[in-house]
């Protein structure tokens, strides 16, 4: 590969991938997300126009420290013309402490643990086309174009894609919190509403879409499985039946309701944020928070299970006795708490799958629900609201992506 086609590459994303810290304070999505994925798509047209970037050999298996050799060259030439390699570093083929942090870098860019080895899922990454980054850019842009979110002085972020939540107070992010979304066969929507409240020990009436798709299948293979996840079936006024008088084998549409009750075993942990909204979905705790160590985070039923939540919590109460010591007292109490938030604080959630943000880092997430495309992207934008005919002041809501109800 020509040495101007090399310079003239690491060019064009020298103000983007320069050595600034590798995260942000600015939030993945605020007003000044369009001008800079803008020009990190101009960037990357120059280095698609220019031939790409190489690949690293599809046979490599683990790249890590101290190793050397063709395969190790590959990457440094890969790491190069993406910038996340300094220019000036050394020539060769050693996988020295250079190559670790450009590593590093490459894999925060792209959501990935930043371990500074190479395995599969960073060299899937590396190995994506320019163009497909093009496209994910380009798909920005086109969401971002047609934005319906007013950025208020709090607000909060659920980038699907990126598995993540962010906590945004005057365009800087307080706090970051990885996320469980929805899986692509019960996809988390796209959608902005307001938090009003945080519920300490939650109960979860389960949503009839996963009683039919989950519960019932559940119960036939295991007729205990009811009362080892702490649930309840309640039928007229409240009335509890007894699992043991369901016919399950035939049962295809329930006539009761499954409410688990709370505590540390409950599907939404100790704390459920809450956001009245057409699509029923929230954020939430979770018991299984073994799962927030995965790279690969698609596995709830529309919902997102927050990384932290308590911390997100107090934050959210923040200027109120409701502190994270008080949070954490009222919850060892295992009683159902209702705290109302004095001021309600937007919440965006959106679908970018690639971005540029303050520090100059040009991040990529996957399409995990395939929607970037021309359809896609109409439908997983935050809609501009209209008012309705009479001048109520009451907003409308634009259309969503469609998502199965509610989540675990």
């Amino acid at each position: 590969m020509a040495v101007r086609f090399v310079k003239a590459s690491v060019a064009a994303l020298a103000l983007l991938l320069g050595a600034a810290a590798a995260r942000a304070n600015e939030p993945s999505y605020g007003p000044n997300t369009y001008d800079r994925t803008l020009e990190a798509l101009i960037a990357h047209e120059d280095i698609a126009g220019r031939g790409g970037w190489p690949k690293v050999p599809s046979t490599v298996t683990l790249l890590k420290p101290d190793m050397q050799g063709p395969d190790v060259a590959a990457l440094k030439q890969r790491l190069l013309l993406s910038g996340d390699l300094p220019p000036d570093a050394l020539p060769g083929d050693v996988y020295d402490a250079a190559v670790v942090e450009a590593v590093k870098r490459f894999q925060i860019r792209h959501g990935l643990s930043d371990l500074g080895t190479v395995g599969r899922l960073t060299l899937k990454a590396m190995n994506t086309p320019v163009e497909v980054r093009l496209n994910q850019l380009t798909a920005t842009l086109e969401r971002l174009k047609g934005n319906g979110f007013s950025f208020a002085e709090r607000y909060v972020v659920v980038n699907i894609p990126g598995a993540s939540v962010e906590a945004v107070e005057n365009g800087v992010v307080q706090r970051r919190h990885l996320a469980i979304v929805g899986r692509p066969d019960r996809p988390s929507p796209v959608l902005q509403a307001s938090i009003n409240s945080v519920n300490l020990n939650p109960t979860w009436t389960v949503p009839t879409s996963i009683v039919k798709a989950d519960i019932i299948p559940h119960m036939r293979k295991d007729p205990g499985f009811i009362a080892k996840s702490h649930m309840r079936l309640l039928g007229a006024e409240n009335r509890e039946i007894d699992p043991a008088t369901v016919n399950w084998a035939t049962l295809t549409s329930p006539y009761f309701t499954v409410r688990q009750d709370p505590g540390p075993d409950n599907s939404l942990g100790q704390m459920k944020i809450d956001m009245p909204n057409t699509e029923a979905v929230y954020l939430h705790d979770t018991p299984k928070k073994s799962l927030f160590r995965n790279d690969v985070r698609f596995n709830s039923s529309g919902c997102a299970r927050v990384e932290g939540v308590r911390d997100l919590g107090a934050w959210l109460l923040e200027g109120t006795e409701w502190t994270l010591p008080a949070l954490e007292a009222e919850i060892a109490k295992g009683e159902r708490k209702n705290i109302a938030l004095k001021k309600h604080v937007p919440v965006a959630w959106v679908y970018l799958t690639g971005w540029q943000g303050a520090d100059g880092l040009v991040q990529f997430r996957e399409d995990i629900y395939g929607l970037d495309t021309p359809q896609g992207i109409v439908t997983s934008t935050i809609q501009r609201r209209k008012p309705k005919p009479v001048a109520t002041g009451e907003p409308r809501p634009g259309p969503r992506v469609p998502a199965k109800t509610a989540a675990n």
